[in-house]
């Protein structure tokens, strides 16, 4: 079955075909009501002030001091019906077509009413209504008609169109909007199945065929998961976002006058930034995180490599690698040509009293430049590869932080505390220490691709800055991170197992031990939230006091 879409739609576009795999697909209204009061852990720092004339927030949608809040998806669809049934109301159209009038404006409200009033056939004809179809949503058949899909004869009442003269069973409407639905978030832009015909699929129409049972309830709350996560991707509020973490369905929304920038979502604590929706990757830019995760996945560096670690053969100019002993070189068929590889000569000069591989000449001109070329290539891979692994290896340790925190937070601190005499609340401390871990290890992530994209002639007292007040940091967490792992595991190992009894002695000695520990732990936590800070305000200043000097 074909189906027919909107040829208009700005924004039809801003979702590919496989898209669809990304939102949830079930909606439910009053899902995740433990967590419609949730509030940020995050930092708050600095970022573009963002505003908007909306000031009411959802009564389930709690604020806090962060300059942001955390939506439902209920919430938002809340939201989204008030401003239609608000546009419904002021441009006397049913409820459905203000949704679709909405969305052709990127659900601005404003934008809508202006383009309206101003001229208000050119909307109707953009989202594909006629003069003839009136403000008709849907219509229903008053007398007996033939399906035009399956060609079966139903009585009057038995038939839905679009609002336009085209009239199809249910049944084929629904198998019409259920190939649409499978295609993904496009099906908000479906068409009468008539190719003549650009009468728009409103959700009441949706909500009409798919009314009779139980086998449609996927479809239905597939569409209605696209309509309402829709208001927030296509909308042009820049206030307001999606929380990108695996599986999440919270919005993430700032407060009118607001600078947020990393955001920790209280439901999956997935921490991102606000301004591109990425990674959370301070002190590094939007541009510079963007630019940098480009890199990793583009193929520049297997170019240098292929530059650095092979040579051209000087007959045809096809890359070869040296995987044997012998310089003797034979390129590949068709070419064959025989050649040196330390000199790239033809082997046939290399008999004798011809072989010269051995004597220095200076300035050989046909070989300088692909030597140049090379060791250009070879230094700037070995430099990339230098910042990478460093920032892959803070990856990997926040990571492991990040599962050793949720093992700590799902219960294997209580067995240890009710066998030792320790309170959860004293063991708190080593939660704090992970968290900051985790943070850390994120923030020191991102200063190497900042210090990559560093010019080193012009900005080399910036980069020894830099990696100064970095090398600074890092050495304080490593002592943190140790102390948490392999200084916390020593100490369990003289710890009583749950169960277990102590003597007095030996727990004199376990609570001295315990002291020392969680003392040291302390000091190590503000040391390294100090490093953490000044680090953050030196890169994120720009290192002003440092401009124009090399």
């Amino acid at each position: 079955m074909k189906y027919y879409y909107s040829d208009g739609e700005e924004s039809y576009n801003s979702y590919d075909d496989d898209d669809s795999e990304n939102y949830s697909s079930s909606v439910e209204d009053d899902a995740m009501d433990e967590d419609e009061s949730c509030q940020s852990d995050g930092d708050d720092v600095g970022g573009d002030v963002v505003s908007d004339n909306d000031d009411d927030m959802p009564q389930a949608a709690e604020r806090n001091d962060k300059g942001y809040i955390f939506e439902t998806e209920a919430d938002v669809r809340k939201r989204q019906d008030e401003v239609t049934a608000s546009v419904s109301e002021l441009l006397s159209v049913p409820w459905g077509l203000a949704a679709v009038f909405l969305r052709h404006c990127r659900w601005d409200a404003e934008r809508l009413e202006n383009e309206w009033f101003a001229d208000e056939r050119r909307v109707r004809e953009a989202v594909g209504l006629t003069a003839e179809q009136g403000d008709a949503a849907t219509s229903v058949n008053d007398r007996p008609l033939t399906c035009a899909i399956c060609f079966d004869v139903h009585s009057a009442g038995e038939m839905i169109s679009a609002g336009c003269a085209h009239y199809y069973c249910r049944e084929c409407w629904g198998g019409y909007i259920h190939a649409a639905v499978g295609d993904g978030a496009r099906c908000l832009v479906l068409r009468c199945p008539d190719p003549s015909c650009g009468a728009p699929v409103t959700r009441e129409l949706v909500r009409e065929v798919f009314a009779a049972g139980e086998d449609d309830d996927d479809d239905r709350a597939r569409y209605e998961a696209f309509v309402v996560r829709s208001y927030v991707e296509e909308g042009t509020s820049k206030y307001v976002r999606w929380c990108p973490g695996p599986g999440c369905t919270l919005a993430v929304r700032a407060e009118p006058g607001s600078a947020p920038y990393e955001v920790a979502c209280c439901k999956c604590r997935h921490v991102f930034c606000f301004r591109c929706g990425e990674e959370a990757h301070r002190p590094a830019s939007c541009g510079t995180a963007r630019e940098w995760v480009t890199k990793n996945s583009s193929d520049g560096e297997n170019d240098n490599w292929v530059v650095a670690n092979t040579k051209h053969c000087p007959s045809c100019r096809v890359a070869i690698e040296k995987n044997q002993g012998c310089n003797h070189m034979t390129c590949a068929a068709p070419c064959l040509h025989q050649f040196c590889w330390i000199c790239l000569g033809a082997w046939s000069e290399h008999g004798g009293n011809y072989y010269h591989c051995n004597r220095y000449v200076a300035h050989a001109p046909e070989n300088a430049r692909e030597e140049e070329r090379r060791e250009h290539a070879k230094a700037s891979l070995e430099r990339y590869i230098h910042f990478y692994e460093r920032w892959a290896a803070h990856g990997s340790s926040m990571k492991k932080a990040r599962e050793d925190l949720e093992r700590l937070e799902g219960g294997a601190l209580a067995g240890f505390a009710e066998a030792n005499g320790v309170s959860q609340a004293e063991l708190g401390c080593l939660e704090e220490a992970l968290a900051l871990i985790m943070e850390s290890r994120r923030v020191l992530r991102w200063t190497y691709p900042f210090v990559y994209y560093m010019d080193p002639v012009r900005d080399g007292k910036k980069i020894e800055l830099c990696e100064h007040i970095q090398g600074e940091a890092e050495d304080s967490l490593e002592k943190l991170h140790k102390c948490v792992e392999s200084e916390w595991d020593e100490l369990k190992v003289t710890a009583a197992a749950p169960g277990a009894e102590f003597d007095a002695a030996t727990a004199a000695v376990f609570a001295a031990a315990f002291k020392e520990y969680m003392l040291k732990l302390f000091v190590l936590n503000t040391a390294t939230r100090n490093h953490l800070k000044m680090l953050v305000e030196g890169f994120e200043s720009g290192l002003p006091e440092f401009e124009g000097t090399l």
